[in-house]
């Protein structure tokens, strides 16, 4: 009897004691939660913090530039660093453990991701012929020389050899707004998914970024003007706070979304034409850099290097544009497609749809990296296989606009629609017809 009175003594100071300490363990992990919270809290303040500290001076910029006005010699001197440069802050910590959290944070999802069961087929495919025509840019300057289809939305964003980007309504098949400004022909046209937001870059050296408002206009936030040569290129980050433009000059620019400043310019004196085209990553950390001298250029943003160089085309590299996967590269230039597998930094294929004086101007993957579609002669369209298995040709789409010369192929949400643009003044829907349109 004493000694079960004592064990059960024992095993009721126990269980006191074990109660006791996971009680500890619990407010324990409370606390650490609520440090973890408060951590990321004051992260995400600093780095908008550190993204609104430029604006008074942006906005002195834009206010003299729109009075007409130009600053004194001895106000540009106070802008310049040591090397006559124009000073930059450069991408601050802050922004590089933003850019690093997106970065895992999208490479996880993709691990999961699957393709959708909303994507068009390749039967479906098979299938598409033009369906619309819409006349968005002016006769006396026709030419579309980039789209972007703002996905959420799906509207449709044109820039023109006219100067002028056009937003257009694609279900309602009507013009939403009409932005003008640019001076020279727009080479390069980008939205931000995450708001109503339209960048615009131009051959007169300057990006433009356009806010969209509830009435359907947009009006113009800030030009930047940190290029001395013509743009070729606007891509924006997966964070959505931050883009690139590249340049002739030889230089790209890392800017700021919402100050609408330039925070970098990396330049690179190996090249004396500059830069034709660029990209990002999906997962926001790669930059992709197509050059006037044939030779593909990779980014590492956060370091500002040089990281890898493909070279193997012929002519300007024109088009760039990364698989959703995070594995493939497409490169387009006169010499056709190239695909480069960059896990192993090699090019795998290449594809040369057209005779050697046809350039290819335009590339793309859709959004679930299941389809690739080129723009030269004509608009094809590849089923993407992996780096061993052919890339077939799925539907090769005429020219209709009788240039004999697409700019600009982009595709549709969920591939249900593939928009074109050609050096035409009109942009050009491709689908299934109406009456086929319920198999979707």
């Amino acid at each position: 009897m004493l000694s079960n009175f004592a064990l059960e003594q024992q095993l009721h100071t126990a269980r006191q004691e074990l109660s006791h300490a996971l009680y500890q363990h619990d407010a324990a992990c409370r606390v650490i939660a609520r440090l973890k919270k408060e951590r990321d809290e004051a992260r995400t303040q600093l780095s908008q913090a550190e993204r609104q500290f430029p604006i008074s001076i942006s906005a002195q910029t834009e206010a003299v530039v729109s009075n007409g006005k130009r600053s004194t010699d001895g106000e540009n001197q106070e802008n310049l660093g040591p090397d006559k440069k124009k000073a930059r802050s450069g991408i601050s910590s802050s922004i590089i453990t933003e850019l690093k959290d997106c970065n895992a944070l999208l490479s996880q999802q993709r691990k999961k991701r699957q393709t959708p069961l909303t994507l068009a087929s390749v039967d479906t495919l098979e299938r598409y012929t033009q369906i619309s025509s819409h006349p968005l840019h002016k006769t006396s300057k026709p030419g579309i020389l980039s789209i972007d289809i703002h996905r959420s939305k799906d509207i449709i964003a044109s820039g023109g050899v006219d100067t002028n980007a056009v937003v257009f309504d694609r279900a309602a098949g009507q013009i939403v707004s009409t932005l003008s400004g640019h001076t020279k022909k727009i080479t390069s046209v980008r939205f931000v998914d995450r708001d109503d937001i339209l960048l615009t870059g131009s051959a007169d050296k300057t990006v433009r970024i356009w806010q969209g408002s509830e009435n359907g206009d947009y009006n113009c936030r800030h030009v930047l003007k940190d290029h001395n040569a013509e743009i070729e290129a606007v891509t924006v980050n997966a964070t959505n706070n931050y883009f690139v433009t590249a340049s002739l000059d030889n230089t790209w620019c890392f800017y700021d979304l919402s100050a609408g400043v330039c925070l970098t310019q990396v330049s690179d004196s190996s090249e004396s034409e500059g830069y034709s085209s660029a990209a990002f990553h999906p997962d926001g950390l790669i930059l992709g850099t197509g050059t006037s001298e044939a030779l593909v250029k990779i980014w590492d943003v956060t370091t500002e290097k040089n990281v890898a160089s493909f070279d193997g085309h012929v002519g300007p590299v024109t088009a760039i544009s990364f698989s959703e996967n995070g594995y493939f590269l497409a490169t387009a230039a006169s010499d056709g497609v190239k695909l480069w597998d960059l896990r192993k930094l090699r090019n795998f294929r290449t594809i040369s749809p057209y005779e050697t004086q046809t350039h290819t101007n335009s590339v793309d993957f859709d959004h679930s990296g299941n389809y690739l579609a080129l723009g030269g002669s004509d608009m094809r369209v590849y089923q993407v296989a992996n780096v061993k298995s052919e890339w077939n040709c799925i539907k090769v789409f005429p020219d209709l606009s009788g240039t004999g010369k697409v700019t600009s192929v982009k595709f549709g949400p969920d591939a249900k629609y593939v928009a074109v643009g050609s050096m035409d003044r009109n942009l050009r829907i491709f689908g299934l017809p109406v009456e086929d349109s319920s198999d979707l």
